[in-house]
C-alpha cells in the first residue's frame, strides 16, 4: 500500500510541482488549499501530466475545527509537506498581524494532530529569510539566524523554533526544514506554473508578464547596492530541482533510520546571479528585448544571498540539475501557454 501525504497549499506555485513530483515517485497525495492565492484550475494539471488526480480538500487550516475534522477523515496520513503560508515580504510589512495568523497558527494546528500520531513525519517549506543578510557567502545551515527583515522572515524563524521544541518534546516525531532559496520556473510540459493573483510579488512573474504586454515595464527595486552591477544577488533555483528535494527529504524521513528528530537543509543552486542578470537570462533565452527601469530599494530585501549547498549534496545526495536559463526557458513556455489561453 503507497504511503499517504498531506500536502497544504498544494494548488500553490512550490506545492503543485512537489504534488507532481511525489504522485511521479508512487505516493498517494491529499491537497489541502483554501485556493486564497491559487486556483483550483492547477488540480487539472497535476493530473494531466502524472494521469492521477489527488484527492483535494477546499479548507482553511486557520480554522482549528476544520482541521481537527480533517485528520479524523484521514487518520491514515503517513507525513505531512506544510507549503500553506503567505509569503510576499512586503505585504508582511504592511499586514504583519495576517502573517503572524496564518503561518503560524495553521503550522500549530497541524502539529498539534501529528503529535498524537504514532510516527509522525513532518516537512516544512522555509526560507533563506532567516538568515538575513548573512556575514559570509556562500550561506552554510550553520549560519547564525539574525532578526528577521520583515514579518514574513519572522514567520518563518518563528516556525523552525515551534517545530524543533515540539520535536524535542515529542521525539517520535522527526521533522525537516528545508530553508529555499529564490524558486523559479515551471514544469516542462507548462501545464503548471507560477501562477499569482494580481500583481505579481516575485520577480519572474513580472518579467514574463512584462514580456507577453501585459505589464508596462519592469521595476527593478534599487541599482545602488554594493553589488558588481548594484541590483541584488539571489540564488535563483529551478521549481522541480525544489520539488525534487521534498521528495527526497521525504524518503529519508520515512525510511532512513540515521535521520535525526529534526534537520535543517539549505536548497539552492550554490550560485548568485544578480536581478540584472536574471533578466538578461530571460532575454537570452526567449530573445526579447525585456523594457524596464530602477525604483527606489524596497523594504525588507538584503543585499546579496546564496546558498551553500554542501550539507544537502552529501546527506540528501541531492543537487541542483538545472540553471538559471532552463528556468526562464521553462517559465516563458508556461506564460505562452497562459497568453494562449486568454
Amino acid at each position: 500500500m503507497n504511503k499517504k501525504i498531506l500536502v497544504t497549499g498544494g494548488l500553490g506555485f512550490i506545492g503543485s510541482h512537489t504534488v507532481v513530483a511525489l504522485q511521479e515517485r508512487g505516493f498517494d497525495v491529499v491537497i489541502i488549499d483554501n485556493l486564497s492565492n491559487s486556483s483550483i484550475e492547477v488540480l487539472g494539471g497535476i493530473t494531466k501530466i502524472t494521469r492521477i488526480s489527488p484527492e483535494f480538500e477546499n479548507l482553511d487550516l486557520r480554522d482549528k475545527q476544520a482541521v481537527n475534522n480533517f485528520f479524523e477523515k484521514y487518520q491514515d496520513i503517513d507525513g505531512v509537506i506544510h507549503f500553506a503560508a503567505s509569503k510576499a515580504v512586503g505585504e508582511s510589512v504592511q499586514n504583519p498581524l495576517l502573517y503572524y495568523e496564518n503561518n503560524l497558527n495553521t503550522l500549530i494546528y497541524l502539529l498539534q494532530q501529528l503529535k498524537e500520531k504514532e510516527a509522525p513525519k513532518f516537512i516544512f517549506s522555509s526560507s533563506c529569510t532567516v538568515y538575513g543578510q548573512a556575514d559570509e557567502l556562500p550561506i552554510t545551515e550553520n549560519a547564525p539566524v539574525k532578526k528577521a527583515e520583515s514579518p514574513y522572515g519572522n514567520t518563518k524563524q518563528i516556525g523552525e523554533e515551534i517545530i524543533f521544541d515540539t520535536c524535542s518534546a515529542v521525539p517520535h516525531l522527526k521533522a525537516i526544514s528545508l530553508r529555499y532559496f529564490n524558486p523559479i520556473g515551471a514544469h516542462h510540459s507548462a501545464n503548471i506554473g507560477e501562477l499569482p493573483i494580481g500583481t505579481p510579488q516575485n520577480l519572474v512573474p513580472y518579467i514574463t508578464q512584462t514580456a507577453a504586454g501585459k505589464r508596462e515595464q519592469l521595476s527593478i527595486f534599487g541599482n545602488d547596492y554594493p553589488t558588481p552591477d548594484g541590483t541584488c544577488i539571489r540564488d535563483y533555483i529551478h521549481v522541480m530541482d525544489l520539488a525534487r528535494a521534498h521528495v527526497i527529504a521525504l524518503e529519508r524521513l520515512l525510511d532512513d533510520e540515521q535521520a535525526e528528530n529534526y534537520e535543517v537543509f539549505n536548497l539552492g543552486t550554490g550560485k548568485g546571479n544578480s536581478v540584472l542578470e536574471a533578466v538578461k537570462a530571460f532575454e537570452k533565452v526567449s530573445g526579447k528585448k525585456l523594457p524596464y527601469t530602477f525604483v527606489d530599494r524596497r523594504e525588507g530585501d538584503i543585499v546579496a544571498a546564496y546558498a551553500d549547498t554542501t550539507k544537502a549534496n552529501g546527506v540528501l545526495n541531492w543537487t541542483a540539475e538545472f540553471n538559471i536559463e532552463d528556468a526562464m526557458e521553462s517559465a516563458w513556455k508556461w506564460q505562452q501557454k497562459l497568453e494562449e489561453k486568454n
